[in-house]
């Protein structure tokens, strides 16, 4: 006999007053996590229900969507699930991108049906009502805007039901996403973390907990206090494409190339297995740059070789990113300026991601000597930040303006107007400092504070040129092209000893390269002397 929707509610309320007993969310394919959320669906489809929660929680959005789908199959009147198709097509919520016109208008069917049905409980309601928050006006709404209310209308829900933990945990989440890479402060981050910090006592196996704690961390200030959800995430949820990967934000910010690179190839020999092509491509953009401080450029070649025969990417910028960056890095990081001159376009339609080879080729052209290619490349990226200012993408508009302020000033060194070179020079490394890089990338395809060093050792000021590879490190640290340059500039300078220090650092970096780099040897041989 069906239990009444009085006792239902009463059944669930009592639920939600003792800290909930987490269960494991185990698939065919392995461990996701342990989750625990109550709901007035019938008992038979609820492990599949907190399974797809779990898959929400790892943003395994095509797998998620298609097993909240089964479960609303399985039971008809489980209006939740709707709640959870709606969650995944807002696709990553910390990238800035958002749900596509067509996965909005999915979503706002699923919420309807949701509506139509009608949840047996309130906080069921509750929490259909706040993802709808976020798909309100969608067209008429910057993502912004939709963030915003989306944080708002969790913290809500929290609010409405403090014992309630998943309530928490996603209000954390949707907190962090309105962090900007602008606010230094990273206040919209600490305060997630706050209460992500709670949550992982409670819970060490959630999925979510540990995922979004490593967003919240992901700065360079802070980066260090991610550690532990960083080492505990993939083993959490292994059998998640973006539970593997996801370790590899911190592992980056701290310098461990090491743990990085083993992390992604797991996340993407995984993402390949399940034709999860734009995980693919993401990890082993993370996995190329990691390869390269190690000097395990072999490794880095056969990555992207590899990687570019995968196809089924989405529309997302994800993949595109990923396919401009790759090969650029592999020229930049091995000092390859003529390969980097000779990088062709992919014909991206994101303009930022277009830029990214405009811009080694501008770079590469000049350090080369052919400043008519590096000025004619120059201007593309000016075109990139005129139409990006023009979209109100403030931020990708800011991206490319460092490098056409970088790109201006390698063509002004080649001018020989080297006061010029360097105002431009520094220009890009300061807007750089002040606008944080986005999660997409491990990194900018080179530090522009890096290469204001480089420029500076280029024009025999030592001096200079270390202060700003010491101070690049505070923003990107165990970089193999930072060691080399603070070696140089060192011995430049006449501080052996300090010289002597970062060429046994970059020794030791690259202690297992697969590669023969001048530069190690330039190393060893300095410190025979």
């Amino acid at each position: 006999m069906n239990l009444s929707v009085s006792r239902l509610s009463l059944l669930v309320a009592l639920a939600l007053s003792v800290p909930a007993q987490a269960h494991d969310t185990d698939t065919p394919s392995g461990p996701l996590g342990k989750v625990s959320f109550p709901t007035s669906c019938e008992p038979k489809v609820q492990p599949a229900f907190e399974r797809a929660v779990a898959m929400l929680h790892s943003f395994w959005f095509s797998a998620g969507e298609a097993a909240f789908r089964d479960v609303l199959k399985a039971d008809p009147q489980c209006a939740i699930a709707t709640w959870g198709i709606a969650s995944l097509l807002m696709s990553n919520p910390l990238a800035g991108q958002g749900a596509s016109p067509k996965g909005a208008e999915q979503a706002q069917a699923a919420i309807d049906e949701g509506r139509r049905i009608g949840a047996k409980t309130e906080r069921e309601r509750a929490y259909i009502d706040a993802v709808a928050a976020y798909y309100q006006d969608f067209a008429t709404r910057p993502e912004k805007e939709r963030q915003a209310a989306r944080a708002k209308a969790y913290e809500a829900l929290a609010q409405r039901y403090p014992d309630d933990d998943e309530a928490q945990i996603f209000s954390a989440l949707y907190t962090a996403g309105t962090q900007t890479q602008a606010d230094q402060t990273y206040a919209a981050y600490l305060k997630a973390a706050a209460v992500l910090e709670a949550q992982f006592k409670k819970y060490p196996d959630h999925p979510g907990v540990a995922h979004y704690l490593i967003h919240s961390y992901d700065a360079p200030p802070i980066a260090d206090k991610g550690l532990v959800a960083a080492r505990r995430y993939a083993g959490i949820a292994p059998a998640a494409p973006h539970a593997l990967h996801m370790p590899s934000h911190i592992f980056t910010r701290v310098g461990s190339w090491q743990e990085s690179a083993a992390t992604n190839v797991r996340s993407r020999d995984v993402a390949k297995a399940g034709g999860e092509a734009d995980e693919a491509f993401h990890a082993t953009d993370y996995m190329v740059y990691a390869y390269l401080q190690l000097a395990r450029d072999a490794e880095a070649r056969r990555s992207i070789d590899d990687i570019m025969k995968v196809g089924g990417i989405s529309t997302r910028f994800v993949a595109p990113y990923a396919i401009a960056a790759m090969p650029a890095r592999y020229a930049f990081e091995r000092g390859a300026w003529a390969e980097a001159a000779k990088l062709q376009p992919t014909n991206s339609t994101y303009p930022f991601v277009e830029s990214i080879t405009y811009f080694a080729r501008s770079i590469g052209s000049a350090r080369s000597g052919d400043l008519p290619a590096a000025r004619k490349d120059a201007e593309q990226l000016e075109g990139f930040h005129k139409a990006l200012l023009a979209a109100k993408n403030n931020y990708w508009a800011t991206e490319v303006e460092i490098q056409r302020l970088a790109a201006a000033g390698w063509i002004a060194l080649g001018d020989g107007n080297s006061d010029e070179a360097l105002k431009l020079m520094r220009g890009a490394a300061d807007l750089e400092d002040r606008n944080e890089k986005h999660i997409v990338t491990p990194g900018r395809l080179v530090p522009a504070r890096e290469l204001l060093g480089e420029m500076l050792l280029q024009l025999k000021q030592p001096e200079a040129a270390l202060k700003e590879f010491e101070l690049s490190q505070q923003r990107e640290p165990n970089r193999f092209r930072n060691y080399l340059g603070s070696a140089r500039a060192a011995e430049m300078a006449g501080d052996r000893v300090k010289a002597a220090a970062y060429y046994q650092k970059l020794t030791t970096l690259a202690k297992d390269a697969d590669t023969p780099r001048p530069e190690l040897a330039t190393a060893k041989a300095f410190a025979q002397r």
